[in-house]
């Protein structure tokens, strides 16, 4: 079924779940990294990383099941587990390369605000042929806090020269949806699996939801 947005001038991407099809890859890294320490995933874990940039989810890990190891050792670890996947398997969200292309196109400025390390998400995004599309790239790493902030979101808008109003931030986490939208940008909510349980208040706290990009061409 068809969805019309609201017309906006800039395009403000999430990555991870809303573009790039790889949570189920972080699910098994989760899975595998907590084995390894005799601790099994507990239901909340994956879904409480999710709005945090890589500092903050492996210092939450690390204070949560008290592990004697330093944050950067368990982001150094994750990224030796994760670099792989991301450079020649994950693939990109059903029709997201279509919808990115449809937004140049039509003379939408694109960015991407997110909590991913660029040395993963850009050969995944160069493999699929879109990097070219996006004029910014922004993660929560630079600015210094995670979602639960605007400080991503406010950055990617400045580096596109386009004030919040004028923006569509599309996100698949609540938390990252009332951030976003609090901040005065368009908040389009991104249908994804890990996200299911919550759907219900992501169609009431966006401005617009999506099952999928196809709805959008």
């Amino acid at each position: 079924m068809k969805t019309l947005l609201k017309p906006f001038r800039a395009a403000i991407f999430d990555l991870d779940g809303t573009l790039l099809d790889s949570l189920g890859v972080w699910a098994e890294i989760d899975c595998l990294f907590l084995k390894k320490r005799g601790i099994p995933v507990p239901p909340d874990y994956q879904h409480a990383v999710k709005v945090m940039n890589f500092t903050e989810a492996a210092e939450y890990t690390a204070m949560r099941f008290s592990l004697n190891e330093s944050p950067a050792d368990l982001v150094a670890e994750w990224m030796e587990m994760i670099r792989s996947a991301y450079a020649h398997d994950v693939a990109l969200t059903p029709f997201a390369a279509e919808y990115l292309s449809k937004l140049r196109a039509d003379g939408v400025k694109i960015a991407a605000a997110t909590s991913g390390d660029p040395t993963l998400f850009l050969p995944a995004l160069a493999r699929h042929g879109v990097k070219e599309l996006f004029s910014a790239f922004v993660t929560t790493a630079e600015v210094g806090k995670g979602k639960r902030h605007p400080d991503v979101y406010l950055e990617a808008a400045r580096r596109i020269q386009t004030p919040p109003s004028e923006c569509a931030v599309f996100e698949d986490v609540l938390a990252a949806i009332k951030t976003a939208r609090a901040a005065g940008f368009y908040t389009v909510a991104v249908r994804e699996e890990s996200s299911l349980h919550e759907e219900a208040e992501l169609r009431a706290e966006s401005d617009a939801f999506i099952v999928s990009y196809r709805d959008l061409l």
